[in-house]
């Protein structure tokens, strides 16, 4: 099974409004780091805000925020919102016909396969996601309050130019 981006986009969001817990984000900010493009983080911005995941403030000092805790968003709820078609076989569908669908062990495969797959996204949140804290925040280059306050708040690290001899 594979996600569209729009579910891939939606999920870096949500993880990047984690851990920006200051302030807010702006879609600008998110594009940058995660290098997509602003025109699809904005319809992602606005599903969100309809669904009532995020906060959306427009204006000067506006930005974008979690609405809810982290532990209250779960995956599985996510990928259900977001996927346009979980149809993983054309027999899935509502007006379907098959000769054989009274007793298709393909079907009933496919469709425990897909039970199975929403249900172990189910046991994810966001909260889950965003475990790996300071990693996380460190490979976005976001700062939190306490990087703010040490010496090297602010600069990306350097590559190491140091030679070894072998």
């Amino acid at each position: 099974m594979r996600l569209t981006n729009y579910t891939d986009y939606t999920l870096r969001m949500l993880i990047y409004l984690a851990l920006r817990t200051e302030g807010r984000a702006t879609i600008a900010e998110i594009s940058a780091h995660y290098g997509i493009a602003e025109t699809h983080l904005m319809k992602v911005a606005h599903e969100l805000g309809v669904a009532g995941d995020i906060e959306t403030i427009r204006g000067k000092g506006g930005g974008l925020r979690l609405a809810r805790r982290p532990e209250a968003i779960r995956v599985g709820e996510i990928v259900r919102r977001t996927e346009p078609d979980l149809t993983i076989v054309p027999c899935f569908a509502e007006h379907a016909s098959c000769v054989i669908e009274p007793e298709c062990v393909l079907q009933k495969a496919m469709q425990k396969a897909l039970q199975t797959f929403l249900a172990e996204l189910d046991r994810y949140t966001l909260a889950d996601l965003v475990a790996p804290r300071r990693r996380l925040l460190a490979l976005l280059d976001i700062q939190s309050s306490d990087q703010k306050h040490s010496p090297r708040a602010g600069r990306r690290p350097r590559a190491s130019t140091r030679v070894v001899a072998v």
